[in-house]
């Protein structure tokens, strides 16, 4: 009787065990669908973003606008997110929105249509700012639930993210050179239909989110959102979490200004340089985009791997030496370069990313407003100075200049490695 007993304790425990098996593996498979469909969504948050500078050529030839001008549409743009994100994200921190996510993609809708009939400047630099708007409200709300997806793997989860927005981002120049160069600054209007299936889709995530987000009151919550929301201690001391962040910001500042470099004036740089017309110069932009995707997603792996600081130091100082050449190179090598300096500087963002979400416990959405927003704000400030040197000088002396910018990635050696961490 006792060995019966004890083979039957032993079946109820396989079967428990078998059971929270399957329930694990369907919890996977359930986190894992969400984060691939805010990827999506991602894409078609940033394919209409995209679409305002792909519009950069059209817009300076239709109103005979000047680089310094140019620049100040990116600043507009980016700025607009940078100022709103951490606060979108301190608030929601509080105050969580599900639906957040669908009123942030209806107001880039409003922007694109604003933008596809603005006819002077000023409208111009409104469409661009309801544009900024919309990336402010959607980007911490989305990365908040990315991260309640992930199930651990925050890495992997934030690429995964992130890779649909660079997809869409790559999409710009393609789109500007099939639709929008052929016809017209109205065509933007034509990709509204993309703004409406993120909102249906979006729509579904939220009410997802809003049955999985950790409750007011105690009370019973699934395990993969407890492990990526529970709130936890921070392991450094208040000085040392301040100057991890501002080592952060200044890594993202040269990482994001040199993009810039390349994102708002590579197509300019191709066209005075090699007399490339637009839209072959708008495929050139479309491969550097390209090697941002693959660089982002093989960062956010790589980094749950290895760690947040050896993915920083090769993604910042690792691009120096291909960005320095870029300058002296012929056409066929300025398209290489530029793919494989996307692919080395793209690696970070994720790992900078996580590693601040780490650092600021319990405040994911503030994290990813303060560096997303960073993010958008630094390389909007960056392209108004760029385009001013521009003007001054030529648009081949900002490539030789900026390169040293990647100097800044030396400060990485200042960065607290935490308790815990990955080595």
């Amino acid at each position: 009787m006792a060995m019966s007993g004890r083979s039957l304790d032993s079946g109820a425990t396989h079967a428990a065990a078998a059971v929270s098996s399957r329930a694990a593996t369907q919890a996977i498979s359930t986190t894992f669908s969400v984060i691939l469909t805010l990827s999506f969504c991602h894409l078609l948050n940033d394919m209409m973003q995209s679409l305002v500078p792909a519009l950069y050529p059209i817009l300076k030839s239709s109103y005979g606008l000047s680089f310094s001008q140019v620049g100040l549409i990116t600043l507009a743009f980016q700025c607009t997110a940078s100022m709103l994100q951490p606060l979108v994200g301190l608030y929601t921190d509080r105050h969580p929105q599900p639906y957040s996510l669908t009123a942030g993609i209806s107001l880039t809708l409003v922007g694109l249509l604003l933008m596809s009939r603005a006819s002077t400047y000023p409208a111009i630099l409104l469409a661009a700012m309801l544009i900024g708007m919309g990336s402010s409200i959607f980007h911490p709300e989305a990365s908040r639930v990315a991260r309640m997806a992930a199930g651990g793997r925050y890495g992997l989860a934030q690429s995964l993210f992130q890779v649909g927005g660079n997809i869409g981002s790559a999409s710009g120049p393609l789109l500007a050179a099939f639709v929008v160069v052929p016809h017209g600054q109205s065509s933007i209007a034509w990709f509204s239909g993309a703004a409406l299936i993120a909102i249906v889709v979006l729509l579904l995530v939220g009410g997802w989110y809003a049955r999985n987000r950790p409750p007011a009151r105690p009370g019973p919550r699934p395990a993969a959102v407890v492990s990526a929301t529970a709130p936890r201690q921070r392991t450094l001391p208040r000085r040392k979490v301040i100057q991890a962040v501002a080592i952060l910001v200044a890594l993202l500042f040269s990482k994001n200004v040199y993009s810039a470099s390349l994102g708002s004036y590579f197509t300019f740089y191709l066209i005075d340089k090699f007399h490339l017309p637009v839209q072959t110069a708008q495929f050139y932009l479309f491969a550097f985009l390209a090697g941002i995707v693959a660089g982002t997603l093989a960062g956010g792996a790589v980094g749950d791997r290895v760690g947040r600081i050896p993915v920083m130091w090769f993604s910042i100082l690792g691009a120096l030496p291909f960005a320095l050449v870029l300058p002296h190179a012929n056409l066929f090598w300025t398209g290489v370069l530029a793919v494989v300096i996307a692919m080395i500087m793209a690696s970070a963002f994720s790992a900078i990313l996580v590693y601040a979400q780490e650092l600021l416990p319990g405040r994911v959405g503030l994290a990813a407003g303060m560096f997303y927003g960073f993010s958008f704000g630094l390389g909007g400030l960056g392209a108004a100075a760029l385009g001013k040197l521009a003007d001054l000088t030529s648009i081949t002396t900002v490539y030789r200049v900026c390169p040293f910018l990647l100097l800044l990635g030396l400060l990485t050696a200042f960065l607290p490695r935490r308790p815990g961490a990955p080595r």
